[in-house]
């Protein structure tokens, strides 16, 4: 489990295909307190270190997984959102977040206001029902919090915190990313679906 707080930008050292994707992910994370085994959320997605160097980890990529999320765009250099397991103890910033993607949403508009930038993005048809003003998603591993919703739109404000703390500084519209519904919302729907 992870609460949708990244704690480091991590940057794709190098993809090789051998049967799964492995990638080595370069990271300021003190990689002699990290097990192999570990979980560890990349731009979202729940993955597990397999490899570790002084200033890297290795995850092994299922085809499943590349085909739905936005790893597949992945290249050497890009930026990634990290951020290790929550551990009993922790402060929970955000909200639960499990790791495992539900789909991908598209960034249709970035807009500066001040200092902060409104990012208005289309989630898939089935999952935009989930998605409320004021509810909680994760995209790309961040836990954010829904402004507005319009359809399959929604839109999201980013402060200068949040845009230096992780990759969203650098959004543009087409972006694809991985979006995680709140898991409180999908078991709402879920119970209303059977009254």
């Amino acid at each position: 489990m992870f609460t949708g707080i990244i704690t480091d930008i991590g940057e794709v050292r190098s993809l090789e295909q051998r049967g799964d994707l492995n990638a080595r992910i370069a990271t300021g994370y003190d990689t002699g307190g990290i097990e192999i085994g570990a979980s560890i959320a990349c731009d979202g997605v729940c993955l597990t270190v397999v490899a570790l160097g002084s200033d890297w980890f290795d995850v092994q990529i299922s085809a499943e997984t590349v085909g739905k999320t936005n790893i597949g765009a992945w290249s050497v250099g890009y930026q990634i959102n990290l951020e290790r397991a929550l551990k009993v103890g922790d402060e929970l910033g955000g909200h639960i977040v499990s790791g495992h993607v539900d789909g991908l949403a598209q960034v249709v508009r970035v807009v500066d206001e001040g200092d902060s930038t409104r990012v208005t993005l289309r989630a898939p048809e089935a999952l935009a029902r989930f998605i409320a003003p004021k509810g909680s998603v994760a995209l790309n591993g961040t836990s954010l919090t829904v402004n507005e919703v319009e359809g399959c739109e929604f839109g999201i404000n980013f402060i200068p915190h949040t845009k230096v703390a992780t990759t969203w500084g650098a959004v543009q519209e087409g972006d694809r990313v991985n979006l995680e519904i709140d898991t409180l919302a999908r078991y709402v729907a879920r119970l209303a679906e059977m009254s």
